[in-house]
């Protein structure tokens, strides 16, 4: 615990520190477009002080238990955004020199890069740290026996989180003693946090023990009796009254919403721009090889069950399809020798990064759908609706686990997967499923 203060700073130095590397390299390695080392010295200080400003009000550099990944890096991310957006509006605003938008983009791609490793590296290290007995939080807890109990349960399979319960008090405690001697038992454990798990509570007594951890730095934090099965929580508050929003999916943040679209569009053009030659091969290849177009449109149906009309290399023969529709499956005969390879290593796929482009795909969600697999697929699987408050995606967890389905039970055992994605959507976990679908790919292991 002594040394846990020195964490913040240490940092927020060493995202400086990064910062500084990011940059350097982007300027000597990838371009050099600084006219004198008088401009570079200035372009530095500028970035500098206003990397300082940025996260001294975001507070990006904190790490707060418990230990999300996720959490941490969407909050970075964030303030990355406001400082490439207030850099360039000090450079073009005040006309200080020219600043090439190719080195800017080298150069925070690779901070944010650093960051990743970095904070994988502190979180790693936390969690190895605190499952050993260190760096631990002393709590008490205060209430009911059977919220008390529910929530040292749920602790104890969690030794990453770094708390330790030292003592507990019981509502008959509270009950038959004065508050006071609540308060002395609290000072005298000296805890860092005190968990308060109530049905009713006594609204005086809340009210002085939230006085008597300000005084003593003591972290209140209270539990309620509510158990979530299939339901998400978040606290909204209205004045000074907290309310509990239950909802059976998550709501998804406009932060997110921004920052999933800036990289969808962002990781398109990556692979569209410099891929062009490969599409262009690709399209010959399959004119050459089989009579029919180049592209297959096929209608699907995307997020709040609106139509769109998906692209992919064509990899049947044409007419395949004519009476109701058909899923694909091992040896079949209507696919074509090129668009074997091509759906086994996934190329065939490649067109839809125009539609993600468009705003009808995302680079990671569900897989789309046609109306009549939907219609059947709600009938085997009513949560199925839930991820229609997503944007379909390039790719999903459950085709890269699953695979293609070759039938409406494989595509409901598939939805598992995706409902699995629905809550836990974060960047992260979107760079896992690409890393994982680009393995798919290399090993040809795609149906």
């Amino acid at each position: 615990m002594r040394y846990s203060k020195l964490l913040q700073p240490f940092t927020f130095f060493c995202d400086l520190i990064l910062l500084n590397i990011a940059l350097q390299c982007a300027h000597l390695f990838i371009f050099r477009f600084y006219s004198s080392e008088i401009q570079l010295t200035d372009f530095l200080l500028l970035v500098n002080l206003t990397w300082i400003t940025i996260a001294s009000v975001t507070k990006n550099y904190t790490i707060k238990r418990p230990l999300i990944l996720s959490d941490n890096l969407s909050k970075f991310m964030s303030s990355m955004v406001y400082h490439l957006v207030l850099v360039l509006g000090i450079v073009y605003f005040f006309k200080l020199y020219e600043v090439s938008r190719m080195v800017m983009f080298c150069t925070y791609l690779l901070f944010f890069i650093l960051i990743v490793a970095q904070r994988s590296l502190i979180f790693f290290t936390l969690d190895y740290i605190r499952k050993k007995g260190y760096n631990i939080k002393h709590v008490i807890i205060v209430g009911n026996t059977d919220i008390v109990n529910r929530v040292k349960k749920s602790f104890s399979r969690h030794p990453e989180y770094g708390y330790n319960f030292i003592t507990t008090i019981t509502e008959e405690v509270l009950e038959s003693q004065p508050h006071e001697v609540l308060f002395n038992k609290i000072l005298e454990a000296r805890p860092d946090e005190a968990f308060i798990c109530y049905k009713f509570i006594d609204q005086l007594l809340l009210k002085k023990l939230v006085d008597l951890g300000d005084q003593h730095s003591i972290k209140i934090k209270l539990v309620s009796d509510l158990v979530l099965e299939n339901s998400y929580a978040s606290i909204v508050n209205y004045e000074n009254l907290p309310v509990i929003q239950l909802s059976s999916s998550i709501e998804l943040s406009l932060k997110i919403v921004f920052f999933k679209r800036c990289f969808d569009i962002l990781f398109s053009l990556l692979v569209m721009i410099p891929g062009f030659p490969v599409f262009i091969a690709l399209a010959i290849i399959t004119k050459l090889t089989s009579k029919g177009p180049v592209f297959y449109r096929q209608e699907r149906i995307g997020r709040n069950h609106k139509p769109f009309s998906m692209y992919k290399f064509r990899s049947m023969y044409i007419n395949s399809e004519q009476a109701v529709p058909m899923l694909s499956k091992d040896k079949d005969p209507r696919i074509t020798k090129w668009g074997v390879f091509l759906r086994k290593s996934r190329l065939d796929e490649l067109p839809q990064f125009w539609n993600v482009l468009k705003g009808d795909m995302s680079i990671v969600g569900p897989r789309p759908e046609r109306q009549y697999f939907i219609e059947q697929l709600i009938e085997e699987s009513p949560n199925y609706k839930k991820l229609f408050k997503l944007k379909p995606g390039l790719t999903s967890i459950g085709q890269v686990t699953y695979g293609y389905a070759e039938n409406v039970q494989e595509m409901r055992h598939r939805v598992r997967y995706d409902l699995i994605y629905l809550k836990n959507i974060n960047f992260n976990n979107d760079l896992s499923i690409i890393f994982k679908t680009i393995k798919v790919m290399v090993q040809l292991k795609g149906k």
